[in-house]
């Protein structure tokens, strides 16, 4: 590349510039945008990385870094699949900062600029890696307003995402009198010119604009104007993409697709599967080469140490003090290396210090570009004001945002975004005005409950919440539900409470760990189960009670089942394995039966599929069956019912052709179905008589019984009502998932008028009485650039009044349903 390239090059430091933050030794400037400088640095491994930092201007403005240390936190909490994940973030020295890996990379403008309009399948990679990633944002109701050609990356295995608000997309970012900072942003969308709050669409209309600038080089429209009233010119877009382009440019925020449904008509299977392979154009993957090869060749780091302290947030080391940043030094001159390969021509240097160089607008440029951004009138906003309204148009907040925080007011925002109208260098960019008064919101692992929207036939309701919960030492994660009021989180290392409603956390007791999932008895009490017994636990604020103990001597090893306040599980004492019955209402054992031992190293568990007025049938866990079971049940499933007065044991027995792995359920009437084969078989467990079969086409999953009516799934995504006495058909309907995954979960909703069908890729929600499909649920999946998709099926948990829970991995998201 000569002096004639687009690409910003990789220049020496300058003046000013910090040799070292924290553990990395900066070498380099790589490039410059409105607010903050990207820097190259290594740390003591030798691997590089980059380091972005403020430029000096705003650096000492208070609002300014309450503005940076927020996105920074958006950015660890969104941290994977397209989001780089951050190695350290400092935000209480004297210059903040943050260093992610470094991946050879060109920013969308750099790309276009080179190259010229990008292939279709390039477009596709890059709109579903960006919606994706607006799709994890949305579900929690935040806007992400990071978009723009300057802010994501084009690398090798898909495309990156580095902005996370309107402080890392800003077009022009300036201190003002007062402790001010004005932010001007590089677009405009059709509400905010009109007036309006921008909301999840906003960043759609966003991604459309992107998408047809890299299809075709150009902006869609001409100003802002254009963007108020005029249609798209879409005509050099390929045919393929034009559609779904024309969409997210929709005038009508409620017209626009979400992002979720974008990003799989971009690429069905994935922005990352779609990469495989190589996804540039050959010029851009020769200046990727050329890069990274510039990067290599930079030099060593001097092996020297700081004396800054460390200081643990959350995942990641942060470093906070004044060692973090050198003083300024003179320019640094490279030291040649003995050892090192051959070095290529050096890019192009920059000139002397100056304004950023600018970045190709998603707009055209109504008159020649300054060499510095223009100064921007602050906006008259009140000190401390702010809202949840302004703070989303500002920002995607943070995992912990409480609603309210650093931001402006809503009346400050929507005038700026007004004023931006006929202001703005890109021809519509809105200006927002924080504080010296910003005040940081507490930080927690809650996000904001999402504004109610109408509901629109076939798309899925809009999450109250999201709450993502961090990964213990042995990732143990249950959940359950406690009186309509919270999800009960159980882990290794503490239990949680989430509020139903807000997604909040309402506390979190390091006193009642736990491997298995809470229980809530019908009396109203929550009970963990512990090493040392059961633990009562207040819903309300988690404190905990004493422990009711298991007997002398016994270790617990899973829970069978509950009903009113008695407790069946098993466990271990001197060597051998019972099966318990316990009441936790006098803290007393009832009865005890031993079973057998287990195949080692495993201790079996038993699981209560149905229930007696007189008995309790249970089955074993086929994991722990020995092999002497095996062969004497001649592989199929043994059941076993015992008298739930004293434990007694009436039969054991086969049922059909059910296998010991196979999907088996039951009822409060005693009766268990099997599925065995392609069929599904109920059987009376009092008489242990078969009842009927429900023939099928591939295997059944789990059955769940509400109203009469039993509901089960099979591995073709078929869902089939059916009369749980009978096995008349009632209905059966498609979930549309691809046929030969995983079998379909079943639940039916507390108020028994929805029913859901959760599998590995979505959640499909069905009238319960007609089968009409209402929706489908789906978030972006957490995916690896380069590696594989998201293992984690999705689950849903009742929750009354309050609606549903979604789960997939540890994810979780309020829906409201019923």
């Amino acid at each position: 590349m000569g002096p004639s390239s687009p690409l910003q090059p990789i220049g020496p430091l300058r003046d000013g510039d910090p040799r070292r933050c924290g553990p990395y030794t900066v070498l380099a400037r790589l490039r410059e945008s409105a607010s903050a400088v990207r820097y190259l640095a290594r740390g003591g491994d030798g691997a590089p990385v980059v380091i972005t930092a403020p430029r000096a201007p705003l650096a000492e403005l208070p609002a300014f870094r309450r503005r940076f240390a927020a996105e920074a936190r958006t950015a660890e909490r969104l941290a994977g699949g397209w989001v780089p994940e951050p190695l350290e973030i400092s935000v209480g020295g004297p210059l903040p900062w943050t260093a992610t890996p470094y991946v050879p990379a060109l920013t969308l403008g750099e790309a276009v600029a080179l190259a010229g309009p990008l292939p279709a399948r390039a477009v596709r990679v890059l709109g579903a890696g960006l919606a994706e990633t607006l799709a994890r944002v949305h579900a929690t109701g935040a806007v992400l307003h990071g978009l723009a050609p300057g802010t994501v990356l084009l690398a090798a295995d898909g495309p990156r995402l580095t902005a996370f608000g309107a402080l890392g997309a800003a077009e022009a970012a300036q201190a003002r009198a007062g402790g001010q900072l004005s932010v001007r942003l590089g677009y405009l969308t059709p509400e905010q010119a009109a007036g309006h709050e921008p909301g999840p669409p906003s960043d759609v209309f966003v991604l459309g604009l992107l998408l047809a600038y890299a299809a075709t080089g150009t902006p869609p429209l001409a100003d802002a104007d254009a963007i108020a009233d005029a249609e798209p010119a879409l005509g050099a877009v390929p045919e393929d993409l034009r559609p779904l382009i024309a969409r997210c440019l929709a005038k009508a925020p409620e017209d626009r697709p979400g992002a979720g449904e974008a990003a799989a008509a971009l690429a069905l299977e994935g922005a990352a599967a779609l990469a495989r392979g190589g996804w540039l154009p050959d010029p851009l993957t020769e200046a990727l080469d050329a890069q990274a090869a510039r990067v290599a060749a930079l030099p060593a780091p001097d092996d020297e140490d700081t004396d800054g302290r460390t200081v643990r947030v959350g995942r990641q080391a942060r470093r906070g003090t004044a060692a973090d940043t050198a003083a300024p030094a003179g320019p640094v001159v490279p030291r040649p290396s003995a050892a090192a390969a051959p070095v290529p021509p050096p890019l192009p240097l920059p000139p002397a210090p100056q304004a950023p160089a600018p970045v190709p607008a998603l707009l055209p440029v109504p008159a020649p570009a300054l060499p510095a951004p223009a100064p921007v009138p602050a906006l008259p906003a009140a000190a401390g004001v702010s809202t949840p309204s302004a703070l989303s148009a500002g920002s995607a907040p943070s995992a912990g945002s409480p609603g309210r925080g650093a931001g402006p007011s809503r009346r400050g925002l929507l005038t700026g975004l007004a004023a931006g109208v006929t202001g703005a260098v890109l021809g519509g960019g809105g200006v927002l005005a924080f504080t010296s008064g910003d005040a940081e919101p507490p930080r927690t692992d809650a996000r904001p409950a999402a504004r109610p929207r109408p509901a629109v036939p076939g798309v899925p309701p809009r999450p109250r919440w999201a709450h993502e919960h961090p990964a213990t030492a042995r990732s143990t994660l249950h959940a359950a539900v406690w009186r309509d009021r919270a999800l009960v989180l159980t882990t290794d290392a503490h239990t949680t409470a989430v509020d139903l409603t807000t997604g909040r956390r309402l506390w979190q007791a390091a006193g009642a760990p736990s491997a298995h999932r809470a229980l809530t008895l019908a009396d109203g009490r929550l009970l963990v189960a512990g090493t040392d017994g059961f633990r009562p636990v207040s819903g309300s604020d988690g404190t905990v009670g004493r422990p009711l103990p298991y007997p002398a001597g016994v270790r617990l090893s899973s829970v069978a089942g509950r009903s009113g306040t008695v407790v069946w599980f098993t466990g271990t004492a001197a060597s051998r394995t019972y099966l318990f019955a316990y009441d936790t209402a006098r803290a007393e054992e009832l009865w005890r039966i031993q079973v057998p031992n287990g195949r080692a190293p495993r201790t079996p568990v038993y699981e209560v599929l149905a229930l007696r007025p007189d008995m309790l049938v249970v089955r074993q866990d086929p994991a722990s069956l020995t092999a002497a079971q095996v062969k004497a049940a001649k592989g199929l499933a043994v059941f076993h019912a015992h008298d739930r007065a004293t434990g007694a044991r009436r039969w054991f027995r086969p049922f059909g052709a059910a296998r010991p792995g196979g999907a088996v359920s039951g009822d409060e009437s005693g009766r268990l179905y099997t599925a065995a084969g392609t069929g599904l078989y109920a059987f009376d467990t009092g008489t242990r008589r078969p009842l009927w079969q429900l023939p099928g086409t591939a295997a059944f999953g789990r059955a769940r019984v509400a109203g009469g009516t039993l509901f089960v799934a099979d591995r073709d995504q078929n869902v089939h009502a059916v009369d749980a006495a009978t096995g008349r058909a009632r209905w059966r309907r498609g979930t549309e998932a691809a046929a030969g995954g995983d079998v379909p979960e079943v639940t039916v909703g507390a108020g028994g008028r929805t029913l859901f069908a959760a599998d590995g890729a979505q959640v499909t929600a069905f009238g319960a009485g007609d089968g009409r499909r209402l929706w489908k649920f789906q978030d972006a999946g957490v995916r690896a650039p380069g590696g594989g998709d998201s293992s984690a099926a999705y689950s849903v948990s009742v929750a009354g009044a309050a609606g549903v829970v979604v789960r997939r991995g540890r994810m979780f998201y309020g829906l409201p349903v019923e």
